[in-house]
């Protein structure tokens, strides 16, 4: 009885065993995919950039061939692996056996499960290794040790004048990059379309030095970081805290719990638009736009609806600019005439999509260097340009104030281009452009904000006056001081730490409160 029970005991421990390496293999080929699957589309990221985002992909107008790469790559591809080898090795034992069962001499026996114990070990490892690489799992767990805190520095924006107010026109440029601007380094200067229409002898300005905030890098962390101020992270940093459960679990909300730039202008009497190529609910970004002020949100699903022809679209992605500056001239000339009506201002956003790669070159665009990244930049600066030539040609230019900058800098990913020149660029800047009628020509934007600085630049743009200039992290660039107890004001060494830090506390009321209840 006690031989049966030993031996019954020694089977069900070799298959549980032979599952936990199937799995292991699995779970190995899985990583190293989906490792090698987020440098070539995105490159080197953050854990919180990958956790945002792992729903946010869709299948039309959200990059659909990263959706099936990614079913075939990381759930089919790595299954059908494991399968093969245990069929192999089960097809193998089963020949043995009906040869008789003869069995390998031991010292063979143990070279082979050796070499498998190292492949399996490799797999396992490397998989998990190239993986925590890719996202930064070492980044986020020191992180988690930071004494900092954004809640400590958050500045709920308070308007303290509004007689200037004016209406609003805020263009955001896919992957808009001022370091593209080099001819020195590129074909050509990508951004000389919007340049002759945004020059600074007919009183365009610009912010120099424009950075990227420390850990953002993509579309809904550039929208967020200007609008609201801060870093864009998830309810779950710091678990801890209990805040994951704090999170707003029908998706109603996209950090209702911060006061950003739409509230502040809904406040004001403002309407506010939004236009976009690509579709609304890519990434929860009507979710968000909805949450905080905007009562109109057009999208790849609208533009379809509304008949734009189909060689207008890119199948993985949206709408062309072209076609999308078409409609925006049309809204503008909607939103400005209701302005003067009724006497209530308006704010116009919106965001490019020819640059995001891979690029398509749509008919309009005349490919004339080498690399075509290059080209459709210049093309879609072009289509920028002609709606602000519409705007001038219309005399919207005399009462509202137009802000022009890029999303985010251009990735590096392993399938991207630009890597001989921008990989080891010194200081690789956002490109913007900014508009204020009757503005004094003397006044001059401090040099080398980021992002969450642009918020209360923009609100500023618009004509408010705001306390201290600030608003979330930032403060204005129209500001030539910073109070001592701003964000901005630490050395670059905390003030980087700060950017990374869970602060779960505050991320848990911001995503699950409404404004001003922290």
């Amino acid at each position: 009885m006690t031989g049966r029970i030993f031996h019954v005991t020694r089977r069900v421990g070799a298959v549980v065993g032979a599952l936990l390496v199937y799995v292991l293999i699995w779970l190995g080929l899985a990583l190293l995919i989906a490792a090698a699957g987020i440098r070539f589309y995105w490159g080197e990221i953050s854990v919180g950039q990958m956790l945002l985002n792992l729903m946010s992909v869709e299948t039309d107008g959200g990059g659909g061939a990263i959706v099936w790469a990614g079913i075939l790559g990381i759930g089919v591809v790595p299954l059908l692996i494991t399968v093969a080898i245990a069929f192999w090795r089960h097809t193998r034992r089963r020949k043995r056996h009906r040869a008789g069962g003869s069995m390998l001499p031991r010292r063979k026996q143990w070279i082979l499960r050796s070499i498998s114990t190292v492949l399996v070990s490799a797999v396992v490892v490397g998989g998990t290794t190239a993986f925590s690489t890719t996202v930064g799992v070492a980044d986020y767990i020191k992180a988690t040790k930071s004494p900092y805190d954004v809640g400590d520095y958050y500045v709920e924006p308070t308007v303290t004048g509004n007689t200037d107010k004016r209406n609003l026109v805020l263009i955001y440029l896919e992957s808009g990059e001022a370091t593209l601007a080099d001819d020195q380094l590129f074909e050509k200067d990508a951004f000389v379309p919007l340049k002759e229409v945004t020059a600074a002898e007919e009183g365009w300005q610009s912010v120099d030095n424009l950075q990227q905030y420390k850990g953002g890098g993509w579309t809904m962390a550039g929208l967020t970081s200007t609008q609201c101020g801060v870093p864009l992270k998830g309810a779950g940093f710091g678990s801890d805290s209990g805040s994951s459960a704090a999170v707003d679990e029908e998706g109603d909300t996209y950090l209702g719990g911060i006061t950003c730039l739409g509230d502040v202008l809904e406040e004001q009497g403002y309407t506010s638009v939004f236009l976009g190529g690509a579709s609304s609910s890519f990434a929860a970004k009507d979710t968000f736009l909805s949450t905080h002020g905007y009562s109109e949100i057009k999208g790849l699903a609208d533009w379809r609806a509304a008949g734009e022809p189909e060689e207008s679209f890119r199948s993985d992605w949206g709408l062309s600019d072209e076609r999308l500056m078409e409609n925006a001239k049309a809204t503008v000339d909607e939103l400005h005439a209701e302005s003067e009506r009724t006497g209530k201002p308006f704010n116009l956003s919106m965001l490019t999509l020819d640059t995001h790669e891979p690029v398509h070159i749509y008919d309009y665009c005349n490919v004339d260097t080498r690399n075509e990244v290059t080209s459709a930049f210049h093309c879609s600066m072009t289509q920028v340009a002609g709606f602000l030539g519409h705007m001038k040609d219309k005399g919207y230019l005399e009462d509202t104030a137009v802000v022009i900058m890029g999303d985010h800098l251009k990735h590096m990913s392993a399938g991207d281009a630009f890597h001989e020149q921008l990989d080891f660029h010194e200081n690789r800047t956002i490109f913007n452009r900014i508009w204020i009628p009757g503005q004094d020509q003397t006044v001059r934007q401090r040099p080398g904000v980021d992002q969450l600085s642009m918020y209360p630049t923009v609100l500023e743009a618009a004509g408010l006056t705001l306390q201290d200039h600030a608003a979330g992290l930032g403060v204005s660039a129209f500001s030539p001081g910073i109070p001592e107890s701003s964000a901005q004001a630490k050395e670059a060494e905390d003030y980087a730490e700060l950017l990374d830090s869970h602060s779960p506390l505050f991320y848990a009321h911001a995503w699950a409160g409404k404004p001003g209840s922290r």
